[in-house]
């Protein structure tokens, strides 16, 4: 494995600086962080700091939107039920609990199905038609799904069901969604509306904001829950989802949520992404990855606090399962990689296992992809059909490499970073050597080395506190927008660093005219060297650190490069 790091720091561009400088009043550092981020212009720049609801775009931007309203209404004008079909992942629940509750607050008789991650597998099923006339149901809402389960979709609509498609993944080769009532999806050709990167929530939103006629500013909650828990962009309507609604569900009134919050310990404080990353998402993804994502939905929608005790006692307790066996997972992963993996001719890590449990899959592989820094695909080995879920690196669009293995595969769906799939167990060694050679035609060196993007080099008198203090208005920081980092040149230890708990490193660095605090979590083994170098450099995240009512910058060390 490479341990070399590559350092990116984009070169200043003055002009536009001055430029953001005098329009926005902020500091020219200020303004290359914004620049960095593809900041080009002044107005550009306002709505990223406000980042405030006047700038949602008009939801009958989606040129199909129009006619999803019409049939919806007209199916509750004649108090006709309509099924809501979610999927088992937080973006699913959250949009299939905003769509429910948004119709029934219009009149209308909802119905709603969750597919079972196992049992199913995801999107439409085989066997929806039976389900829906079984429940007289005429119209269909998908959430988060859709796109591309044109055979399902063609039997509904021999069956004179109406389906409206509300999804944001990528449609595949053999997509034909044209058979569907309409759809809703801004990765579709034609689809009109111009940020591509909404989550499965953020479409829903939109057809529930043209529904409504209102901004429905109270849903944020949902919608940035599930915006943040699937990992897109943190940029355009997605930044304004989480920004609004992370001050939304610090103040939520969904029982549910409350309670949740309460059990994890975050309820009361001021909540950042990573409160929704690996606290809140986590626990609402965990039952529907071991069973039933019911439960999470019944959560959402609680009405009693005895209710919401109650879901959210199974939440964690499904939490606690979900790491047990990842854990496992990612141990017998390691030993396969270990046996089977030359880091040379794999670019793209293809490995399987008989009784893997399907899902945490995506969890266990995105940790590996972050690791080794390439591809990973996980299937869980099984007789006849094998399933499987794959993570990607910045530069290799998993979706497409998967695409182009599409002939040996039962079928697949996903995004740029994420897939799942399903494969005949025959055709997993041909997979894996198909997908390699485009990888390697795709990927260059430089994309499977370890890097680490840097906003620009500074000294330690810069990391001022009013600094620091200007950039906390580019929260909240996610992919498309990472919390700003900066590289300081030629530091030396002041004094004795200091071992903590959970291996965290404390010390105090100076440059030879200024000094300052820094932290670095997980880096204790770096003691003795550190102590042993005659200086180094350091990649930091600047912060206010919080400390018995007294306030102080502290860096917290992301990378130590020893000279």
């Amino acid at each position: 494995m490479p341990s070399h790091k590559i350092v990116r720091i984009p070169s200043p561009d003055l002009a536009r600086q001055d430029l953001l400088h005098q329009a926005l009043g902020i500091s020219r550092l200020c303004a290359q962080v914004l620049i960095n981020r593809g900041i080009s212009d002044s107005d550009e720049g306002r709505r990223f700091l406000t980042a405030a609801p006047a700038y949602f775009s008009d939801p009958f931007s989606f040129t199909e939107m129009p006619v999803a309203v019409k049939l919806i209404k007209k199916a509750i004008q004649l108090n006709a039920p309509i099924l809501v079909h979610g999927d088992y992942d937080v973006d699913g629940i959250t949009s299939l609990c905003l769509v429910k509750t948004t119709l029934e607050r219009m009149g209308a008789r909802v119905e709603h199905y969750i597919p079972h991650r196992i049992r199913e597998g995801y999107g439409l099923n085989k066997n929806i038609v039976s389900v829906v006339k079984e429940r007289g149901v005429k119209l269909v809402i998908t959430v988060d799904c859709g796109t591309n389960s044109e055979a399902q979709i063609q039997a509904l609509r021999n069956e004179n069901i109406e389906v409206v498609i509300t999804d944001h993944h990528e449609p595949g080769k053999k997509a034909h969604v044209s058979s569907a009532s309409a759809v809703i999806n801004p990765k579709i050709e034609g689809s009109g509306f111009a940020f591509r990167e909404l989550a499965g929530v953020g479409v829903a939103y939109k057809l529930c904001q043209a529904l409504t006629g209102s901004s429905l500013e109270d849903d944020l909650d949902l919608v940035c829950l599930g915006t943040i828990a699937d990992a897109v962009p943190l940029i355009g309507e997605n930044r304004i989802i989480a920004k609004q609604g992370l001050l939304r569900i610090a103040a939520t009134r969904r029982l549910g949520l409350k309670v949740l919050m309460e059990k994890s310990r975050i309820a009361g404080k001021k909540l950042k992404t990573e409160a929704v990353t690996f606290i809140l998402a986590p626990r609402i993804n965990a039952c529907g990855r071991l069973d039933t994502a019911e439960t999470a939905l019944d959560l959402l929608l609680a009405r009693t606090g005895e209710e919401a005790e109650l879901r959210a006692g199974k939440l964690e307790a499904c939490n606690r399962q979900r790491q047990k066996i990842e854990g496992e997972i990612m141990e017998e992963a390691y030993a396969l990689i270990s046996r089977e993996v030359h880091f040379k001719d794999h670019t793209v890590m293809v490995l399987g296992k008989e009784g893997w449990h399907l899902g945490v899959l995506g969890v266990v592989a995105s940790k590996l992809a972050d690791r080794y820094h390439r591809p990973v695909i996980l299937i869980s080995m099984a007789q006849g059909l094998c399933r499987g879920s794959g993570r990607s690196i910045k530069n290799f669009h998993l979706f497409q490499g998967v695409a182009q293995c599409s002939d040996l595969l039962e079928g697949f769906g996903g995004h740029q970073h994420a897939v799942g799939m399903t494969i005949p167990r025959e055709n997993i060694d041909t997979f894996r050597h198909k997908i390699n050679d485009h990888a390697r035609q795709t990927l260059m060196v430089e994309d499977l080395l370890p890097s680490v993007d840097v906003d620009m080099e500074l000294t330690l008198k810069e990391m001022q506190e009013t600094f620091i203090r200007e950039l906390e208005q580019l929260e909240p920081f996610g992919i498309g927008n990472p919390r700003p980092s900066f590289y300081l040149r030629a530091l030396r230890l002041k004094g004795q660093p200091r071992i903590l708990t959970r291996e965290t490193l404390k010390f105090w660095v100076t440059d030879g005219k200024q000094t300052a605090q820094a932290i670095a979590f997980g880096m204790a083994d770096m003691y003795e060297s550190l102590l042993a170098a005659n200086s180094f450099d350091l990649v930091v995240h600047p912060k206010i650190d919080s400390w018995q009512e007294m306030e102080s910058v502290i860096l917290e060390v992301e990378e130590i490069f020893l000279k």
